[in-house]
């Protein structure tokens, strides 16, 4: 992987399999606009989930997340967009041709004013307003889901240069991820290219891989977390209920690590797993780790109390960029999806 030449932070490699003897550091960018160069500058396969990498590529997203959860969160949807165009070219589909633009993936729905998409005789166009489109008005394009006529959906490519687009300004009011502005954007006639076919964005076995990706993303940031609880530890005369803390945190890094690690060496290593067996994967991974990430801010907070969140920057941001970017996983409703998932194959899973 290439370093960064601009501003950046030496942070040692989350791994997801044994830990190496001699650390290995990473330089990570700090801010968006260098998450961005980062992101345009590092064409590697790993950046392709199930290629024989996965691990790599999980890790990777884990070290930038450890040194900061806003530029691995402007950097994972620009990777999760080239796995996509990647798999609809494996599959025969016809893709946008390569170059250097930073990519984002808006696929969430709601809202009054569904996206939708129409033929013309230009060809797709799309009208509509889409939620929570991360950093719209700074990258350059885009893989987007949109209704069709027909009421299926359908995943296009789209140029976020285009005049038809309004980023609605004033809507992100968050405290966690505040350099990651992910507000709506209003669509008016704007040209789309087709990836794939109708429902091909969710039924392929990739989305998972996607998801768990994500995962990683969490994990990094818990590991950051975790950091800053042993250095604080081990600096001064820790008392049982800290050192109990400490172990159970431990505890939670390790399960999640292995939860991560294992579903990298499923990705590469089984031969063609199935949609259905690779959703049930990564509905157990991403809830692993999600609640490892919650316990580990709680546990953090009840044994360093409110000083590091008051007087220090880092730790401070860190938290409120967990705490906002694990929401992702939906709790009890996710639980629920995965709990119908194991019904729905007739057979006791364990």
């Amino acid at each position: 992987m290439k370093a960064l030449n601009r501003e950046g932070l030496a942070t040692r490699w989350v791994r997801l399999g044994a830990p190496d003897s001699v650390p290995v550091t990473l330089e990570t960018p700090l801010t968006v606009a260098d998450a961005l160069d980062f992101a345009r500058s590092n064409d590697s396969q790993a950046d392709h989930p199930a290629a024989g990498r996965t691990r790599e590529r999980w890790e990777l997203l884990a070290t930038l997340a450890c040194a900061d959860l806003g530029a691995a969160r402007a950097i994972e949807p620009h990777v999760d967009a080239r796995s996509i165009l990647r798999d609809a070219r494996e599959n025969g589909f016809d893709t946008p041709p390569d170059s250097t633009a930073v990519w984002g993936v808006f696929a969430a729905e709601g809202g009054a004013d569904r996206l939708t998409a129409t033929l013309t005789e230009s060809g797709w166009s799309l009208r509509g307003t889409k939620p929570w489109c991360s950093l719209a008005d700074r990258i350059d394009r885009a893989l987007v889901t949109a209704s069709r006529p027909d009421g299926t959906g359908q995943l296009f490519a789209i140029d976020l240069r285009h005049p038809g687009i309004t980023v609605q300004p004033g809507a992100w009011h968050a405290r966690g991820l505040a350099e990651i502005p992910s507000g709506p954007v209003h669509f008016s006639a704007v040209p789309a290219e087709p990836v794939g076919p109708p429902g091909w964005y969710l039924q392929r076995v990739g989305f998972a891989w996607g998801g768990i990706g994500v995962a990683a993303c969490w994990f990094g940031g818990a590991v950051g977390v975790a950091r800053s609880l042993f250095d604080a530890l081990a600096s001064g005369d820790p008392s049982p209920l800290q050192l109990a803390h400490l172990g159970a945190v431990d505890e939670l890094i390790d399960g999640a690590r292995l939860a991560l690690g294992e579903a990298a060496r499923i990705a590469d290593d089984e031969a063609a797993p199935t949609r259905e067996a690779t959703s049930i994967l990564a509905k157990r991974v991403r809830a692993t780790v999600a609640r490892a990430c919650e316990e580990i801010l709680l546990r953090s907070g009840h044994a360093l109390g409110p000083a590091p969140l008051a007087l220090d920057p880092v730790h401070a941001k860190r938290v409120a960029d967990l705490q906002l970017y694990i929401r992702q996983h939906h709790a009890e409703r996710d639980q629920a999806s995965l709990g119908s998932a194991l019904l729905s194959r007739g057979v006791v899973p364990w």
